[in-house]
Formats: C-alpha cells, sequence, structure tokens
C-alpha cells in the first residue's frame, strides 16, 4: 500500500494507507461490481491480504492513489486484481461510511462505486496474491448467503448488501 488520499485538516492530503487504517482518517476508497445479468462476480481475498483475508468480497475495491482519479483507480484494480481489461466501469453512487474492519484497523471511507457490465467471454485472470477464487453469484443469493454466513464476507459487502444495494445496483433490485 502506498500514498492515498485522505483528509487531513478538511484538505486532500497524501497518507501512507496502512497510516489511514490505523488512524481512521476520513480517505477516498472505490468498489467496484463487476455483473452479468443479475450476477456478481465475487473474489475471495488472498490470506496474503491484510484487511479481510480469505473472506468474499465484492468484485474489487481500493484506493486511489496520491492525484489519481477514482475512475482511473477502477480500471487499473480491475486489471491488476482480476486481470481484467476492457471495461468501462459506470459511476453509480458515493457512499461514507466508518467502521472498525479488525487487527486494530478503521475504515472511514468515502468510496465511489462503479457497476460495470461483463461481456460474453470475459476473461478474469487474479492475481493468486491478491485473489484466491472467483465466482459469479446472483444478488438473490449472494443476500442469502450474506445473512446465513456473514463471517464468510467482508465486512464492507455485508454493509453494502444490508444498507445500500438497493441505491448501488438500483436497475437489478426487483
Amino acid at each position: 500500500m502506498g500514498q492515498i488520499q485522505a483528509w487531513i485538516g478538511g484538505a486532500l492530503a497524501p497518507v501512507d494507507a496502512m497510516d489511514a487504517h490505523r488512524e481512521g482518517l476520513r480517505h477516498r476508497a472505490v468498489s467496484i461490481f463487476v455483473m452479468d445479468g443479475e450476477k456478481l462476480l465475487l473474489q475471495k481475498r488472498s490470506t496474503h491480504c491484510l484487511q479481510a483475508p480469505g473472506l468474499w468480497s465484492n468484485t474489487c475495491c481500493s484506493h486511489p492513489d496520491w492525484g489519481e482519479r477514482p475512475e482511473t483507480c477502477a480500471r487499473r484494480r480491475l486489471r491488476e486484481e482480476l486481470g481484467i481489461d476492457g471495461l468501462y466501469p459506470a459511476h453509480a453512487d458515493r457512499i461514507e461510511y466508518r467502521m472498525d474492519i479488525g487487527d486494530g484497523l478503521i475504515e472511514h471511507e468515502v468510496t465511489d462505486i462503479y457497476i460495470a457490465y461483463a461481456q460474453r467471454g470475459l476473461t478474469v485472470t487474479p492475481d493468486p496474491e491478491l485473489v484466491s477464487e472467483t465466482r459469479w453469484l446472483s444478488l438473490y443469493d449472494l443476500g442469502a448467503e450474506v445473512k446465513r454466513y456473514p463471517e464468510r464476507f467482508s465486512r464492507w459487502l455485508r454493509f453494502y448488501m444490508q444498507e445500500h444495494v438497493s441505491r448501488i445496483l438500483p436497475a437489478l433490485i426487483c
């Protein structure tokens, strides 16, 4: 993790990502949801990850580097984490939250949410240092799994599914 964009004294400043999480600083983030119809591409985070290791999460999420635009970060992280090129995620919403994510880390994120729609034959080639597994799951089945087995999912995905799914994915919710 490098320098991310955090608010210090009301202005954005470059801050080490781990310092931002240890101190609970309000900072920018992106969260991407790649859909194929009503199915969401999930990733199981590698056990090497510092945050939510071994847990299922949305397609990918990260923090824009210092000076990087959120939409550029979204495309970069799709490529780096999952080997996905050629998708152009659309901005869907912005959600701010603060939560303890364990191990003495606090997420206080202003998250730009992006949605991308998979095309037939989408190639997904995860980086094994970041992602141990991927799967496609319908939103209905995901909601049921999150309720039944919350410990299997990242805290932020549980939060999105429980509090904001109709804001994030309104066209897909009946």
